[in-house]
């Protein structure tokens, strides 16, 4: 009697684990590897181009951020990205950065510099180093906000990555190019260094004439020489804003004065025309000495002089026995002068002296 029961009671336990198994379609591991959908909408927007964004140091960390109000119009202006939120697409763009924020894909941060530099009127839009806000909260009033999570890294990238040991190896072997490759390469890279320079000049001939007749800043290219940005930002023409203070006419005519000055100094001081056929001759000099290496000439070069010590040493003691030979009677016998003409000679050149001296 007893074992009946217990077969029910084994059974009545097992009843509910079956149930449960049967009423699951999808196992476990396929609920876990469904994607949230603020981890998908965080992605979108961090790669679309609306959105503004900047790279900065956080704790020397380079991360991407934007600003409250950028991320407020940007939601508001692709409100088609809210559909990728299902059930929650109807939240407002505050309401959808705290879940961000809640779910660490977000970070809220301030400016580690918070005073006005000296010369300017007001903070930078988009500082350079930013620090961990105290309060994780999102607001649109001067506040920060950085990704915290890694991007898919984009197709040329990963090109970028491969491309980078190549031309490590194909400049490394640079001195076993043909001539005209050399000449090629010579001529390309002498090109872009000019350009680069001469950009640097003249945009930093319109900034002086500028600010010296107008007080104006003027920066053409302003973020050409930017240790952090992006390419598009990196060739941007038009230039910034001028929030800084006009100078003083005192301090333009300072300038002006003493740029004319070294103009003329530079100009006192050139060299003339034979100096720099001079300096151009040695310059060419060193190109052709670069361009014309080869490591077969290095090779050349060393076998060349390691024949030579060879030989120097092979051929010292024949050196010494063959000028001990030189000294053999037998040899000086066939060469030497008789003494009796030796003194024929002698009295004839005394006799064409005496005759000399008296005419």
């Amino acid at each position: 009697m007893k074992k009946p029961g217990g077969a029910e009671k084994k059974k009545v336990r097992r009843s509910p684990g079956v149930a449960s198994n049967g009423s699951n379609s999808t196992p476990p591991r396929k609920q876990g590897v469904k994607k949230d959908v603020f981890q998908l909408f965080a992605e979108k927007v961090r790669d679309h181009k609306g959105l503004v964004s900047r790279w900065a140091v956080l704790q020397e960390t380079r991360v991407e951020y934007f600003r409250g109000k950028d991320f407020v119009a940007f939601v508001k202006n692709h409100s088609e990205l809210k559909d990728i939120l299902e059930s929650d697409r109807d939240l407002e763009p505050e309401d959808i950065a705290n879940t961000l924020l809640k779910k660490n894909l977000l970070v809220r941060c301030d400016r580690v510099v918070k005073t006005v530099r000296p010369g300017k009127k007001k903070l930078s839009s988009w500082p350079a180093h930013l620090e961990i806000y105290h309060d994780q909260a999102f607001s649109e009033n001067d506040a920060f906000f950085a990704w915290t999570f890694v991007n898919k890294r984009p197709l040329w990238q990963t090109l970028l990555s491969f491309f980078w040991p190549v031309l490590t190896l194909a400049i490394c072997l640079f001195p076993v190019y043909p001539h005209s490759v050399k000449l090629l390469i010579l001529y390309s890279c002498a090109g872009l260094l000019l350009l680069i320079l001469c950009l640097l000049f003249i945009r930093a001939l319109i900034f002086g004439a500028i600010w010296v007749l107008f007080g104006k800043r003027v920066w053409f290219f302003p973020n050409i020489l930017a240790e952090e940005a992006t390419l598009q930002d990196l060739f941007q023409f038009w230039p910034q804003k001028d929030e800084g203070e006009r100078p003083k006419w005192t301090a333009r005519l300072f300038y002006a004065i003493v740029a004319v000055l070294v103009v003329l100094l530079l100009r006192h001081h050139a060299p003339d025309e034979a100096a720099r056929a001079r300096y151009q001759r040695r310059v060419s000099n060193i190109i052709d000495d670069v361009l014309e290496w080869s490591p077969r000439q290095a090779l050349s070069g060393m076998m060349e002089t390691v024949v030579n010590v060879t030989e120097s040493n092979d051929n010292a003691p024949d050196g010494k026995s063959s000028s001990e030979n030189v000294n053999f009677p037998d040899d000086l016998d066939e060469e030497t002068i008789p003494k009796d003409e030796i003194g024929d000679v002698t009295g004839n050149v005394e006799d064409s002296d005496h005759q000399q001296s008296d005419l």
